[in-house]
Order: structure tokens, then sequence, then C-alpha cells
């Protein structure tokens, strides 16, 4: 039979870890659904323009104010989208200076091509710690999920 406080400190321990895992589902991802939007500064167009986002562009949602996203990108830049122009088509972004592309889920796999920092990828299919991913310009093989930021 366990102690007092064995139990305590295991229960707590169940609490924190269910909390880690609520944290992690309670992340919130979209993606531009048109050719390009404005990230604006605050949540309507009479705020200023930060960035033009091109389509596919992944971000996470980190708040709300009626039908504006607050958002955040790869890089922690932060700032507000209006809703109706996100979708749910899961993208990501290449965050290192350059990622291989191969023809499958492995470093064993054929090189196909590259893509550089800051490039856009449409997500077909996941794997163990690889996403089979495609390019705009048709492109389509696997990538370390290690290389890459979105869903």
């Amino acid at each position: 039979m366990i102690g007092k406080r064995t139990a305590l400190s295991l229960f707590f321990t169940v609490l924190f870890l269910l909390g880690l895992v609520s944290v992690a589902q309670a992340i919130e991802m979209v993606s531009v659904d048109r050719p390009k939007i404005n990230m604006r500064s605050g949540p309507g167009t009479n705020h200023s323009i930060l960035w033009e986002l091109g389509k596919g562009y992944p971000l996470m949602i980190i708040g709300r104010q009626d039908n504006w996203l607050k958002v955040r990108d790869f890089e922690g830049d932060e700032g507000w989208v209006y809703q109706p122009l996100v979708g749910r088509t899961p993208y990501l972004v290449v965050k290192v200076p350059i990622a291989n592309i191969r023809s499958g889920p492995g470093t064993r796999y054929r090189l196909v091509g590259q893509a550089r920092y800051g490039v856009v990828l449409h997500t077909l299919e996941r794997g163990s710690g690889w996403v089979k991913v495609r390019h705009e310009n048709g492109l389509t093989g696997w990538m370390s999920r290690d290389l890459l930021w979105g869903w």
C-alpha cells in the first residue's frame, strides 16, 4: 500500500500531465485561403497592415475578437487576420535555411528537391517524424517534420 504523500504526489503529477495534454490539444492552426491577405496590427481594417501573406501560409491562433483572429507565424510575429479569409487546409513552412525533399519518409530515400527558408508547402500525409508535402510548382516528396512549422 502506498503512503498518503506518495499518493498525493502521484495525483498532482497526473494533473500536471493532463494539463500539458490539454494545452497541446488546444493549439489551433489556420492557413491563408486566398491568393493574398493582410495581417494587421489590430482587429479591423482601420488598423495598419503589418504583412501581406500568401496562399497557404500557416498561422497559429492565439486570440479572437468578433470575426478577427489574433495569430502568430513561424517567426513569432503576431497580428490580426479576418477569419473568413483563412481556412483549415494544413500547410507547413520551412523553418531552416535549406531543407531536403526526398522520395520517401527517411534519409535513405533519394533526394528529389530542396526548399528554402519561408517556403510554404501543402501537407499531404504524415508519417513517423516525416510529412509528405507538395510545393506550389507541383514537386511532391517527404520532409523531416523537425525542419517545418505548421500542421
